[in-house]
């Protein structure tokens, strides 16, 4: 992590990445969340300019890296882990799977975020989709209990 404002320069082999994924394989240990502060209180610019996370970086842009300061400990997230009932469904509800992108066909009634009163849900099944990948899937887009 840096301690200071740093500057890098995006090379021709990283042109065409998503600045989130940039990031990730600069700094591995900066969670999404910061990344996601960092943007939007524009610590992050692209040739000076504020960037979101989604923008694609181009051979010789420069990309402002603010301070990081040393890697947060990671928090323990107590996860009991996926019933073999919902492990079995989530995997059934895959509509579309690649590299980038998995798409799902929520049925109506499932909660896709936990909240009040909410023990199932969709983001509580995601380990069952990692499919060998060392990353969970993250929530993107997300849609009422009653909407599939």
């Amino acid at each position: 992590m840096t301690a200071a404002v740093a500057t890098l320069v995006v090379t021709a082999e990283e042109a065409g990445l998503r600045l989130d994924r940039w990031f990730k394989r600069h700094f591995p240990d900066l969670g999404h969340a910061r990344l996601e502060r960092l943007l939007r209180t524009g610590q992050v610019r692209i040739d000076g300019k504020r960037a979101k996370a989604g923008a694609r970086v181009v051979a010789g842009e420069s990309v402002r890296i603010p301070p990081l300061g040393e890697a947060p400990e990671p928090r323990a997230r107590p996860r009991a882990g996926v019933a073999t009932e919902d492990r079995q469904l989530v995997q059934t509800l895959v509509l579309y799977r690649d590299d980038e992108v998995l798409a799902l066909n929520k049925p109506p009634g499932l909660a896709v975020q936990g909240g009040t009163g909410t023990v199932r849900h969709l983001d509580a099944m995601l380990d069952a989709l990692r499919f060998g990948c060392a990353e969970r899937p993250r929530l993107v887009h997300r849609l009422d209990r009653d909407t599939s």
